[in-house]
């Protein structure tokens, strides 16, 4: 791609933006490096990379934090023999500490499947020996620790004994002299690693010792004592042994990062991209933006596209839809002066640069791009008189250096291509480059006021006529696109609207009128019907959008009633079964409340049945799983009445007589749980035993557990299948420390979402 095209079309403003969202130097200046792609495999994965990174901030509300730049760092041990000092340790801590907190942070989410994400981040062997060491080397301020060695542990309580020790002595001394007076602030001080009493001037010939340094404004002389100077010289070869140890220890940790560089790098450069990403997160925030689908050819398809530069300063920017249709090339836009041509034209050379770059655009989802490796522009005043070259002459030269790279994976964009020559030589030159540009099979993007282009635009089925609106009665524009029609230029208007003399526009008039050529009227009358399609197409839009959540809103609340009323019924059920058990119910009362409750639950089946696959009733026998589509649950046969075609489901604990035509097979919904074991296969090895340990406390549903178990095992069964629901989870973590320690449990995991999630534990036996 030209670094012209990238300039002409503002791209590093957009860099601008994007690097003033990161949180470091380094992803600062690596967004301002950031360029078109030149395949569609890395465009798209960098299109996956943003949507994931987008649905973990919303997901996690996660923010990176800042970090500082250690790219030298990296630089300075490429020498031999270098040991890093104190600063850069503390920078390289700050950066794994960062990473390792962005990396916990994603494995939360394992579950989505943002493999993408993590393997572009993340992807790379943890320094584990570099971040154990620096973590027992560094506190949270970058000190060495003492605990580091243990000559530096030694030599540090002897430093600290010292202190006490000077501490005492200088009390005791300024207490026996009777020196209260004499000394300025605190006691003792340090001045250039040696212990001193700041003595205030007019004392400091009562007492024998050294002067080492005045304070500023002269009052306080730092004075060593002679009874302190033994000390201190002891204390001086301390402080070079702490360095010496202290040496040993960075020494020690260079070797460590050495060893372990190529991850650190990784690791870096996987916090600066994710800077970046972080970044392009907040910029698409900034105006709702999207990652733009490319594919590998087509016509373009912008929805409601914003120009983006003009969608992050002002909110209120009328969005267009660019778009050519099966079969067209060119797309020649026409119409009034400052009615948003050129922005049109800027608007699909910018989005397409930026969703090359992997950068969300401010387009509706369902816009495409074809991939163009090139990109060329015409736009704007480009003569220069230094060469001595025209406006027009600029553009044939620009043309004539561009044309061996077109093909049909380019975009050329003209805005007034053959504007400074003669009219009717520079439109024939403009329709015979579009003629070219066509046979090429380039995309072309072309703003101009000629009258015999709007008449080429129209006739040919490879192009597509377009014409930026203008209020009917303001005359002003409204930065709207309309389809398959030509817009006058309104030169006039504007003239008036920008205070043109009226005399002036007076004459122009009739100047135009004798040419013969004004098709004002008609152009206008065009353009009327053209707002008013448009109005009542944004109205329809509108209502549709009105109908639609309205929809959505019902079907929300439908299906949540639906759930209340089931689960209701299932709980009268439930509890009818519960009675009879208890024998606070006869057996025929209880199966005719229970024929009540299956009337309730048919009263709220689809009027229409969704079309379930069903089976025949001879294909219904004890012992296997169905769905009873009224609850659209699954359940176990018990028993089958033949003569009144009826069967005996266990559905989630509740016994019930179904009508067989009510039943369908089971499919790969949720497995049915009873109170107590079941079994559902007639191999040993295959056997799966059910328990539902809901309703429980933990004592006694770990007891219920343990005895399904004992009886799986008589059985022979290969896997079980509790049933714990969800709540708070405590049940659900008693039940998975019982079986880590329980011997004959070979795993357990829980279940997928469509069988019960972390409602059920799935357990396979040894």
């Amino acid at each position: 791609m030209e670094s012209r095209t990238l300039q002409v079309l503002e791209f590093p403003k957009i860099l601008n933006s994007l690097s003033g969202l990161t949180v470091s130097e380094a992803g600062a200046e690596a967004c301002l490096k950031i360029c078109p792609l030149d395949s569609l495999e890395a465009v798209n994965h960098s299109a996956t990379l943003f949507e994931q990174g987008a649905a973990w901030v919303k997901e996690s509300g996660f923010s990176l934090k800042s970090f500082p730049p250690i790219d030298g760092l990296f630089t300075y041990l490429d020498r031999q023999a270098v040991v890093i000092d104190q600063d850069a340790l503390f920078a390289l801590k700050q950066v794994l500490d960062n990473v390792y907190f962005c990396r916990e942070s994603l494995r939360g989410f394992e579950d989505r499947g943002w493999d993408i994400l993590w393997k572009s981040l993340f992807a790379y062997e943890w320094p584990v020996k570099t971040v154990s060491a620096i973590q027992r080397c560094l506190d949270p301020d970058g000190r060495i620790k003492d605990e580091s060695s243990p000559g530096l542990m030694d030599v540090r309580q002897e430093i600290r004994s010292i202190h006490q020790r000077c501490t005492k002595r200088v009390k005791d001394f300024i207490l026996s002299e009777n020196l209260g007076n004499a000394i300025q602030e605190e006691f003792m001080t340090i001045s250039s690693d040696r212990y001193v009493l700041p003595l205030k001037v007019n004392f400091k010939n009562k007492i024998k010792g050294i002067i080492h340094d005045y304070s500023q404004t002269g009052e306080t002389c730092y004075f060593e004592p002679i009874f302190l100077v033994d000390t201190n010289n002891r204390l001086q070869e301390l402080k070079k042994e702490e360095r010496e140890e202290e040496y040993k220890v960075l020494k020690y940790m260079t070797g460590l990062i050495r060893d372990e560089l190529e991850g650190i790098e990784e690791a870096y450069a996987g916090l600066v991209n994710l800077d970046i990403l972080m970044a392009k997160v907040a910029l698409s925030n900034k105006y709702d933006g999207h990652a733009l689908q490319v594919v590998d050819e087509g016509n373009p398809k912008l929805m409601k596209a914003r120009h983006p530069l003009l969608a992050l300063s002002d909110e209120g920017v009328q969005p267009l839809t660019i778009e050519l249709l099966s079969g067209q090339h060119a797309l020649i836009i026409s119409g009034g002066n400052a009615g948003g041509k050129t922005v049109c034209l800027k608007t699909l050379g910018l989005i397409s640069l930026m969703a090359f770059s992997g950068l969300p655009v401010p387009a509706a989802e369902g816009s495409t791009l074809p991939l163009w490796k090139n990109i060329f522009v015409v736009m704007g005043d480009e003569q220069s008189l230094e060469e001595n070259v025209s406006t027009f002459t600029a553009q044939i030269q620009y043309l004539k250096r561009a044309w061996d790279s077109i093909d049909s994976q380019t975009l050329f964009i003209l805005d007034e291509f053959g504007a400074g020559t003669d009219p009717t030589q520079g439109a024939a030159l403009a329709q015979a480059v579009i003629d070219s540009l066509v046979e090429k099979r380039a995309t072309t993007l072309i703003a101009t006021h000629f009258p015999a282009l709007k008449a080429y635009a129209m006739a040919n089925d490879y192009v597509r006529a377009a014409s930026v609106l203008f209020d009917p009665g303001t005359k002003k524009p409204l930065f709207k696109l309309a389809y398959d029609q030509v817009g006058a230029s309104i030169a006039l208007d504007v003239a008036r609207e920008h205070g043109m003399p009226a005399e002036i526009l007076e004459r122009a008039e009739k100047y135009l009128l004798l040419d013969g050529s004004d098709t004002t009227s008609v152009l206008d009358r065009l353009n009327e019907m053209a707002v008013q399609r448009e109005e009542e197409l944004e109205a329809v839009e509108i209502e549709r959008a009105k109908l639609e959540k309205k929809r959505a809103n019902l079907e929300t609340r439908f299906q949540k009633e639906r759930g209340k009323v089931l689960d209701n019924i299932q709980s009268q059920a439930q509890t009818i079964v519960k009675q009879w058990q208890a024998e606070k119910l006869g057996r025929k009362e209880a199966r005719k409340k229970l024929a009540e409750v299956k009337e309730k639950v048919d009263g709220l089946a689809p009027t229409k049945p969704t079309a379930k696959p069903k089976f025949s009733f001879e294909d219904i026998v004890p012992g296997i799983k169905v769905s009873y589509q009224a609850w659209n649950k699954p359940g176990t046969v018990l028993e089958v009445n033949q003569r009144k075609k009826q069967v005996k489901v266990d559905i989630g604990g509740v016994a019930m007589w179904v009508k067989a035509e009510h039943l369908g097979p089971a499919g790969k919904t949720k497995a049915a749980a009873s109170k107590g074991p079941s079994t559902v296969s007639k191999e040993p090895s295959d056997l799966v035993v059910e328990v539902d340990l809901r309703g429980n406390r933990a004592d006694m549903a770990l007891a219920e557990l343990e005895r399904a178990m004992d009886g799986a095992l008589r059985k022979g069964a290969g896997k079980m299948e509790i049933v714990h629901g969800r709540g708070t989870g405590a049940l659900r973590r008693e039940v998975h420390e019982f079986l880590k320690h329980y011997p004959a449990v070979a795993s357990f995991n829980l279940a997928n979402e469509e069988r019960g999630g972390d409602g059920m534990t799935e357990v396979k036996l040894k």
